[in-house]
């Protein structure tokens, strides 16, 4: 059997490197960074993860036909250098920490590539970050055509995408670009609620069962303003991500929802049992149960718009391609 293409897939310097490979046109092996390092959330260059895709196909670099890097550095820089004058001077700690890194790293990542692969520069492609993301939920799924919801934080400057899928072709037709971002939106709450942004929005999903989604109307009426076919639009006001990389809302935000959770916090509320490894239970347990209960709240309320823009995209998706699939990418997704 004669092989056609192998296809290495590189993700890294941001959150989470990985590496993916694909021999014609077949996923067959796939790594993230952190299964062999063991440091959490690794972001560094995926050399194991590399070495583990290739010695699962029994090949070496010099095999590969290309290796494509998951978005174009270019165009995100592009984006950070445009967002970081358009708020100077309070941009300042952003723009200069960016040129630190990307000056260091990131608008080098073609000579990383040729350098730690031995291969040459025209092997060398980049993917836009969102055709990237649609890719990893459409190819490897069963279906020959589908419908592709791609939704995260934000790739170069696309935050949301509706796409579709038929074959070997995928065409994304239409998107939201930042600013206006639900994943940056459920990223500011993970902030409020005292935990890390890219790492504890699983928790913010863990906490939303606890507590009443009280605060939805509080959110679609400052927070998000969203049409009938999902489309969004976020008010800034709120929010410091654009131009903070310390904050990611606003003392606005905190007009509006109180004072953050302390991050030391321990999570319980009167409908939870208190756990012994708490220790002994605080005199001031009742007023804990209710700061608890009201962050809960909170969580509900996120949680809750975020999964009624998902329904109102995915509809409109479905109205626009008569897709009877559907394939959902993105750190949202």
């Amino acid at each position: 059997e004669a092989i056609l293409m192998y296809i290495l897939g590189i993700s890294c310097y941001y959150h989470d490197a990985a590496a993916a490979l694909i021999k014609d046109g077949r996923l067959i092996a796939a790594a993230e960074e952190e299964r062999f390092t063991r440091v959490k959330h690794d972001f560094d260059f995926p050399e194991n993860a590399i070495n583990f895709c290739l010695d699962f196909a029994g090949i070496t670099s010099g095999d590969l036909d290309y290796a494509v890097f998951y978005e174009k550095p270019f165009h995100k820089f592009e984006r950070i250098l445009m967002t970081t004058m358009q708020n100077f001077p309070r941009s300042w700690n952003v723009f200069r920490e960016a040129m630190i890194t990307w000056l260091g790293d990131k608008l080098w990542i073609k000579s990383h590539l040729k350098d730690k692969l031995n291969i040459e520069d025209k092997r060398i492609l980049f993917g836009e970050h969102h055709l990237s993301h649609a890719a990893s939920a459409f190819y490897p799924s069963p279906f020959e055509e589908a419908a592709i919801l791609t939704v995260d934080g934000v790739g170069e400057w696309t935050t949301a995408t509706l796409g579709v899928g038929n074959g070997t072709e995928i065409a994304l037709i239409k998107e939201i670009k930042f600013p206006h971002s639900l994943g940056l939106l459920y990223s500011a709450f993970t902030a409020f609620l005292g935990f890390k942004v890219n790492n504890g929005e699983y928790k913010v999903m863990g906490m939303a069962p606890y507590g009443e989604p009280k605060y939805v109307d509080k959110i679609y009426d400052n927070l998000i303003e969203v049409a009938s076919d999902g489309s969004f639009w976020v008010n800034m006001d709120y929010f410091s991500y654009h131009y903070s990389d310390e904050r990611t809302y606003s003392t606005k935000f905190e007009d509006l929802f109180g004072k953050p959770r302390d991050p030391e916090m321990n999570f319980f509320t009167s409908n939870t049992s208190f756990p012994s490894y708490f220790g002994e239970k605080p005199s001031d347990y009742q007023e804990l149960c209710r700061a608890n209960e009201h962050y809960a709240d909170i969580a509900a309320s996120i949680q809750l718009v975020t999964e009624e823009v998902l329904l109102k995209l995915a509809n409109s998706l479905h109205k626009e391609t008569g897709k009877a699939n559907l394939c959902i990418a993105g750190g949202v997704g």
